[in-house]
C-alpha cells in the first residue's frame, strides 16, 4: 500500500475540510438537537461531486475508488456525524446498482444518484430478518411482465428522503436465501408507503423508516442481477456498507478525541490542567492509537477493494474493531470531560449515544467475528 494520496485526492480532502469547517460543523449540533433531514447539507454534497466519487466517469462519476470515498466519508462523519451517515446509507443502494445493474438500469438509476439528484436506500432488514438474510418473508411475485411485492422493512436509514430503494425480496420462502431476488424500486410507486419513523438513542436527523409493500407493482427491468440472486447482491452491498460504517466510526471517534483533548488542554483541578496528570496521559494515548489502527484497517479493506482483490475478512476486521473502539472512544472522551460530559452543552455525550450504533447496524460485531472466523479457516484448512 502507498499512503501518500495522490494530486487528486488531495485537492479533494482539502475541499471537504473546508466545507467541513465553515459549514458543517458549526450546525452539527443543531441538526442533531432538530432531527430534520440536512437538505442543505445534501444539497453541498451535490454541489461539490462527492456522491460520484468512486462510481465510473460513463457514468457521471470521478472513477478515484473506494480510498477516496473512504478518505471523504471520514471527514464528513468527523464534522457532521449526521452527513456522513446520509452519504454512507446513500452508498448502500448506489453500490448494488453500480456493481450488478444494467446499462440500462445504470443510466435510469444510477446517474441521477451519482449527480444526488437522487438520494439512495437499501431495503434488506425486517422484523425477523436482521442478521439472518435468508429468513426474509417480504414476498415477490410474477405477474405478467411485472414482480407485486408485499412485506415489510424495518430500520431503513435514509428512507422517505431517498427517491431510489433497492429491495430484496423472496421469490420462494421457502428457498430461503436462493429465492431472495433484489429490485430497484421508486419513491411514489404505487403500493410503496413509508410507516413510522424509528425514535432512537441517537441520530435524530437520520431516517429510519419503515417500507410498506401492497401490492407494489415493479417492472421486472427492474430486478439486479437476476432473479433467485439477491443474496449475492446483498452480501456484495454488505461488503461495502462495513467499509461504509469502519469509515463512519473513524470520523466520529476522532472528532470525539479531539474535543477531549482540547479539553484536558483546558481545564484545571488541583492547580494544574488536567492534561498533566498521568492517568488522562494515558487515555488519551490509548484513544489515538486505537483511532490510528481502526483508520489503517479500514483503509487497507478499501484498497484491496479498489485493487478488486478480496476484501471481505478485512471489511468485517475493519467494521468489528472501529465499531467497539468508537464506543470506548466517546465513552473516555466523556470521562475526560467529567460532569459537563454528561451534558448536551458539549457534543461528546451526543458522540457516545451515536458510537453504540455501530456495533449493531450492517451487522453485529458478533456476526462480524463469525464471518472473519469463518474467512480465516477456509483460508487455513489442512
Amino acid at each position: 500500500m502507498d499512503f501518500s494520496l495522490t494530486e487528486d485526492q488531495t485537492m479533494i480532502v482539502d475541499l471537504v475540510k473546508q466545507i467541513g469547517e465553515d459549514v458543517l460543523a458549526p450546525q452539527a449540533s443543531e441538526i442533531a438537537e432538530r432531527g430534520e433531514f440536512p437538505e442543505e447539507n445534501i444539497e453541498l454534497l451535490r454541489e461539490m461531486d462527492l456522491f460520484g466519487i468512486p462510481v465510473p466517469e460513463e457514468y457521471g462519476g470521478l472513477d478515484m475508488g473506494f480510498l477516496t470515498w473512504g478518505l471523504v466519508g471520514e471527514l464528513l462523519s468527523y464534522y457532521c456525524s449526521t452527513t456522513g451517515s446520509i452519504f454512507g446509507a446513500h452508498m448502500l443502494a448506489q453500490y448494488p446498482i453500480m456493481a450488478h445493474g444494467t446499462d440500462e438500469q445504470k443510466q435510469k438509476y444510477l446517474v441521477p444518484m451519482t449527480t444526488g439528484e437522487h438520494i439512495g436506500a437499501f431495503g434488506l432488514t425486517e422484523p425477523n430478518a436482521g442478521s439472518d438474510a435468508g429468513a426474509v418473508s417480504t414476498k415477490a411475485e410474477l405477474r405478467g411482465d411485472r414482480y407485486a411485492l408485499n412485506g415489510t422493512k424495518v430500520f431503513i436509514s435514509n428512507a422517505g428522503p431517498a427517491q431510489t430503494y433497492v429491495i430484496l425480496a423472496n421469490l420462494d420462502p421457502e428457498k430461503g436465501t436462493r429465492g431472495l431476488t433484489a429490485f430497484i424500486v421508486e419513491k411514489g410507486t404505487p403500493g410503496f408507503e413509508f410507516g413510522k419513523d424509528e425514535k432512537k438513542m441517537g441520530w435524530d436527523a437520520l431516517p429510519n423508516c419503515e417500507l410498506i409493500f401492497r401490492d407494489c407493482e415493479v417492472p421486472v427491468e427492474n430486478v439486479l442481477y437476476r432473479p433467485g440472486r439477491g443474496f449475492r447482491v446483498a452480501m456484495d452491498t454488505l461488503g461495502v456498507g462495513r467499509l461504509g460504517m469502519a469509515v463512519g466510526a473513524v470520523g466520529l471517534a476522532q472528532a470525539a478525541f479531539d474535543a477531549a483533548i482540547l479539553y484536558a488542554q483546558q481545564r484545571e483541578q488541583f492547580g494544574k490542567k488536567i492534561a498533566e496528570f498521568q492517568a488522562i496521559q494515558f487515555k488519551l494515548a490509548d484513544m489515538a492509537t486505537e483511532i490510528e489502527l481502526s483508520r489503517l484497517m479500514y483503509q487497507k479493506a478499501a484498497w484491496l477493494k479498489d485493487e478488486d482483490e478480496a476484501f471481505e475478512k478485512e471489511a468485517a476486521m475493519a467494521k468489528v474493531y472501529s465499531s467497539e473502539m468508537v464506543s470506548r472512544v466517546t465513552s473516555e472522551a466523556v470521562q475526560i470531560h467529567g460532569g459537563v460530559g454528561y451534558t448536551r452543552e458539549f457534543p461528546v455525550e451526543r458522540y457516545m449515544r451515536e458510537a453504540k450504533l455501530f456495533e449493531i447496524v450492517e451487522g453485529t460485531s458478533e456476526i462480524q467475528r463469525g464471518i472473519i472466523a469463518n474467512r480465516l479457516l477456509r483460508e487455513n484448512r489442512i
